[in-house]
């Protein structure tokens, strides 16, 4: 989703370009009970280059530079995203039919580094029981796209019985052709800071269909 920044540095207003973008690969890890419910979602999220630099250079990390960090840093850097408000979904929505699936924060938090990118996984346990698994979608997505997320990485489903993955990518010329309309409508002086911010990360998310049998 990197094609994002070009769209929004040509089309949007100067307040608007003051915001830092944040880019993140996406991987899920679906975690099955042997009746074929859901019980945990695990989520790996890999930062871009840029940001992990940031949050590197913060922290004090990896001071020499190679890219790789020890035992003792991925323990410091542990759990740094994982301080999440209150009310906050961790731009993760999983439905079972046409219930969405209530999860908990982040647990078993860890953090290492793969090329200089800051990759991070946690684990979110199914809240009220686990919910059935043959009818599941789930969608990452940041709904103001401050942070643009792409599934890129694996997704799974670990457990003792056999299930189905589909997934359909998002229409990204046909959001990118609305979404360019919409900005040519906006006088040069709005400021998106003072105003609603149309809310189109849904938009671009991929959409994961799960199907497990159940017993």
């Amino acid at each position: 989703m990197r094609w994002i920044v070009t769209l929004l540095t040509c089309c949007l207003p100067i307040p608007a370009l003051a915001h830092p973008h944040v880019f993140i690969d996406t991987g899920l890890e679906l975690i099955v009970d042997e009746t074929g419910h859901l019980t945990h979602v695990r989520v790996t999220w890999a930062y871009d280059e840029f940001y992990s630099l940031l949050v590197l250079e913060d922290m004090k990390l990896d001071q020499d530079a190679d890219g790789v960090l020890t035992e003792s840093e991925e323990q410091f850097l542990s759990g740094f995203d994982a301080q999440w408000v209150e009310g906050y979904n961790g731009d993760l929505i999983v439905w079972s039919g046409d219930t969405q699936v209530a999860l908990s924060g982040p647990q078993d938090a860890s953090a290492t580094s793969e090329g200089g990118r800051i990759v991070t996984s946690h684990l979110r346990a199914v809240e009220g029981g686990a919910v059935p698994a043959s009818d599941l979608r789930a969608k990452a997505f940041d709904e103001t796209f401050y942070i643009a997320y792409e599934v890129t990485r694996p997704v799974t489903v670990s457990g003792p019985v056999s299930c189905d993955i589909t997934r359909i990518e998002p229409d990204i010329d046909g959001q990118l052709a609305q979404m360019q309309a919409f900005l040519l409508t906006l006088d040069a002086d709005y400021d998106l800071e003072e105003n609603d911010i149309p809310l189109v990360g849904e938009n671009f998310a991929t959409e994961i269909f799960v199907a497990c049998p159940s017993t």
